[in-house]
C-alpha cells in the first residue's frame, strides 16, 4: 500500500528550493506571503535565488546538497520546488532518500520534478504531489483556485476537480492508482531507475514547448515500452506552445495523441486543467482515484 505523507497544520514548515533551473529570490516572494497567510513557516533554500551563472539554480553538487539538507531536515514537513526546467536528472542518482523512506513529507512541483514523482512512488511507494510550484502565486487571477488547490492538498482536503468534456473524449468510468506528470519526463524515465508501471493505474500527461513531431515520437516510445497497454484510463492536460517543422506534420497535439491512443478501448479525456499554464489542479501521485468521462462533464475523484 502506498504511505500518505503527514498532513500539515498551522506551524508547520514548507521547504522552498530550486532543485533544476534558476530562480531569483524575488519571485518567491508572493508565494512565501501566501504561504505564511495559510499559517505556515516558510524555510528558504540556498539554490533560490543563488550565485549561478548559467541555466541552473547552482552547480550540480549545490543543486543536491540543498535538496538533500530539505529532505532530512525533520522540521520540513514539505517541499514546495520554486520552478522545474532542467537538471534533477542530473543529481537524482546521488540522492539519498534513507532518513525521507523513515520519515516521508510531501513534494510538490512538476515538470522537470515529474522525474522524483515516478522514482519516489515507483521505488518507495510514496506518494507525492504533482502541483503548482512557487512561480504560480505571482499570477494575478485572485481567487486562484489552482495554486489554493496546494493548501487543500497540504492540509488533507480530499480532492474533486472537474472539467468540460472534449470532442475527443471516449467515455466510460475507470479507477485507479493516478501517475503522470510532464510527456517529455516519462518518456526520459522509461529504461531507467525511476522507470514507472502503469498497468492499473490512471496515467495523466502534459507538456509545453514541444516540436509536434517529438510529441509523437514519445508517445511511441511509451507505447513501444509497454506503458500504453494496461492503464485503466489516461488523462490529457494541457500540451501548448507546441511547434511545427518547415514542412508542417500535418496534425496538432491533441490529434496526435488521439491517434496513437485510438486502438486501446479504455477511457481517455482532454483537455483536463493540469500542466504549463494556470490552470493546473494539484494531483496525489500513488493515490487512488475515480475518473468518470462523461457526455458533457469529466470528473476526478481522490477515492
Amino acid at each position: 500500500m502506498v504511505h500518505i505523507p503527514p498532513y500539515l497544520t498551522a506551524g508547520d514548515t514548507i521547504g522552498l528550493v530550486c532543485p533544476a533551473g534558476y530562480m531569483s529570490a524575488a519571485n518567491i516572494l508572493q508565494c512565501k506571503a501566501s504561504l505564511e497567510r495559510w499559517g505556515f513557516k516558510v524555510k528558504t533554500g540556498k539554490t533560490i535565488g543563488g550565485r549561478s551563472s548559467n541555466y541552473f539554480s547552482g552547480t550540480d553538487e549545490e543543486r543536491l546538497e540543498d535538496l538533500q539538507a530539505m529532505l532530512d531536515d525533520e522540521d520540513v514537513k514539505a517541499i514546495l520546488f520554486g520552478r522545474g526546467g532542467y537538471g534533477v536528472s542530473r543529481i537524482i542518482e546521488q540522492i539519498s532518500f534513507k532518513r525521507f523512506r523513515k520519515s516521508p513529507k510531501w513534494i510538490l512541483g512538476y515538470s522537470d520534478i515529474t522525474l522524483l514523482h515516478t522514482h519516489i512512488y515507483s521505488n518507495f511507494d510514496i506518494a507525492t504531489a504533482h502541483a503548482p510550484m512557487a512561480g504560480a502565486f505571482n499570477n494575478p487571477l485572485l481567487p486562484n483556485p489552482y495554486t489554493w488547490s496546494i493548501h487543500d492538498l497540504l492540509t488533507g482536503k480530499r480532492a474533486a476537480y472537474s472539467c468540460d468534456a472534449h470532442d475527443f473524449n471516449r467515455k466510460g468510468e475507470a479507477r485507479g492508482v493516478l501517475i503522470g506528470g510532464n510527456l517529455t519526463l516519462l518518456a526520459h524515465a522509461v529504461g531507467t531507475s525511476s522507470d514507472f508501471k502503469t498497468r492499473g493505474c490512471l496515467l495523466f500527461i502534459e507538456d509545453i514547448g514541444e516540436y509536434l513531431y517529438n510529441i509523437d515520437r514519445m508517445l511511441y516510445q511509451l507505447k513501444r515500452a509497454g506503458k500504453l497497454h494496461k492503464p485503466e484510463a489516461i488523462i490529457v492536460g494541457s500540451f501548448t506552445d507546441c511547434k511545427d517543422t518547415e514542412r508542417p506534420f500535418g496534425k496538432n497535439a491533441y490529434e496526435i495523441i488521439r491517434d496513437v491512443l485510438m486502438e486501446y478501448d479504455f477511457p481517455v479525456c482532454y483537455g483536463f486543467p493540469v500542466g504549463h499554464e494556470t490552470e493546473n489542479y494539484a494531483l496525489k501521485c500513488g493515490v487512488e482515484f475515480r475518473l468518470k468521462v462523461g457526455g458533457g462533464k469529466v470528473s476526478l475523484v481522490e477515492d
